[in-house]
């Protein structure tokens, strides 16, 4: 009996077509028909390309019949945030103020995923202008995070719909951008993998921005293998995109499975995460390095500058950049845009010396955070302080990226791994933050400490 496609990972896809028992076809057909049921409830996808998708099966079969196999991900569907142009098709960044933009150009990152044989099934929503972090929507609408079918639970943001449709099997792959932990809040709250890459590692050429100093897209996946089987099919220099040239090549698989004996990894105490850690997240916490040191690595506290909320206060460079892109819409009372945007972004009209005194400070703070981690080859948080909430409990005013930001201000990359689940059913996660250009040891570690449990392989209920 062939196996359900909508519960295999890419990988376990990529090897049931090599032995003939799928097909790209059964795996888009079978997607789109999971599509077809639980979406209209679950609202992760803006746009779906079936029609497209199902052309593109067929060619992937008819090409793996012939022998002509274009690597690991020929073959498997993935969904798009809703800020990456495909062209000829809507790009409307999560606001109606852009619902008439059609796209001109196809992102980088998207002309590679088709060129390693991945096949595009969709948009999925996201928070307006990937700004904010709960992962809701006034206008468009807030996906529902699958793992509470009994409410309207939080998202995560802002690639909310990517990290919807990866928890519910509506796709295998997703995409997401990361400007203060838009992948990895939502690869948290739903229990998934997400990868915040070092910025420049992916192009964000056909990317619609937030900040241009701080966004980075990134892999979202089930799996930490799968994370990485995106990570190099998307990364590499973009002569569109001046901050990916000169970065060395940088491919994880190599190294993935060489385990984490000998490593020294950093954790943090409660006082240095700077907020109100819940006690279920911080018992997973706990229980995650217990992993690790098992494995061989040796856990140490590591003595931060300051403490991590206190970089996350850190914000006018990402309010004063959004406001340089939207400012416009953010002062124009007609702009239909809504109120929790209008009011983050008119926080970023700032002067200009607060911004650029931000701007020098940030390689000082880099360097300060970076020796600080001089006894440690990575460091290790949990990616949230709480797991999802009611949306109708969100204070549109905060954001839960306090575990996060500091990476993108510091420049620095990072991957979220699910690590447990609260005695309510919500998922917990794992941060592992590595030094700039790093994926290759963030992805070792967490491929690592997946495998010696089975939290990547839970699922929500049906329901």
């Amino acid at each position: 009996m062939a196996p359900d496609p909508c519960q295999l990972s890419a990988a376990e896809l990529a090897a049931a077509y090599r032995t003939g028992r799928l097909s790209p076809v059964d795996t888009v057909e079978a997607l789109l028909a999971r599509i077809a049921a639980r979406d209209p409830y679950l609202q992760a996808f803006v746009e779906v390309y079936a029609q497209d998708a199902r052309l593109a099966a067929e060619a992937a079969d008819k090409a793996t019949r012939s022998g002509h196999d274009l690597g690991p991900l020929h073959g498997i569907p993935v969904a798009l945030k809703d800020l990456i142009d495909v062209e000829g098709r809507r790009t409307m960044g999560g606001s109606r103020a852009y619902r008439d933009r059609r796209s001109t150009t196809t992102a980088t990152l998207a002309r590679k995923l088709i060129r390693a044989g991945a096949i595009l099934l969709g948009k999925t929503h996201t928070v307006e202008f990937a700004f904010g972090g709960w992962g809701t929507n006034a206008h468009l609408g807030t996906p529902r995070n699958p793992w509470r079918p009994d409410g309207h639970f939080t998202p995560g943001g802002s690639s909310s719909g990517s990290g919807v449709a990866l928890a519910a099997r509506l796709v295998p792959l997703a995409v997401g951008t990361d400007t203060g932990g838009s992948v990895r809040i939502p690869a948290a709250f739903n229990g998934i993998t997400g990868l915040k890459v070092t910025r420049g590692r992916i192009s964000n050429h056909g990317v619609i921005p937030l900040s241009v100093t701080l966004d980075s897209p990134g892999p979202m996946a089930r799996t930490v293998e799968d994370a990485a089987l995106m990570y190099v099919a998307m990364a590499g220099p973009d002569a569109l995109d001046p901050p990916s040239l000169g970065l060395p090549p940088d491919d994880p698989m190599p190294a993935l499975q060489r385990g984490i004996r000998g490593l020294r990894l950093g954790r943090v105490s409660r006082a240095q995460c700077g907020g109100d850690l819940d006690a279920e997240v911080e018992v997973a916490y706990e229980a995650a390095l217990e992993t690790l040191s098992r494995l061989g690595a040796e856990i140490l506290p590591v003595e931060l500058p300051r403490s991590l909320n206190d970089y996350a206060t850190m914000t006018q460079v990402l309010a004063g950049e959004a406001f340089a892109e939207y400012g416009h819409l953010a002062e124009d009372p007609e702009a239909e845009i809504g109120p929790a945007t209008r009011a983050r972004l008119l926080t970023g009209k700032i002067a200009a010396r607060d911004y650029l005194a931000l701007q020098w400070r940030r390689p000082a703070l880099a360097a300060e955070f970076i020796a600080a981690l001089d006894s440690v080859d990575a460091l290790l948080t949990p990616t949230t302080l709480n797991p999802a909430i009611p949306v109708q409990d969100v204070d549109e005013t905060t954001a839960p990226s306090q575990m996060t930001r500091f990476v993108n201000l510091l420049g620095g990359c990072a991957l979220a791994v699910p690590n447990g689940m609260t005695a309510s059913g919500l998922p917990t996660s794992l941060q592992i933050m590595g030094r700039p250009m790093a994926e290759s040891l963030v992805l070792r570690i967490g491929w690592a400490f997946e495998q010696a449990g089975a939290w990547h392989r839970m699922a929500p209920p049906e329901g």
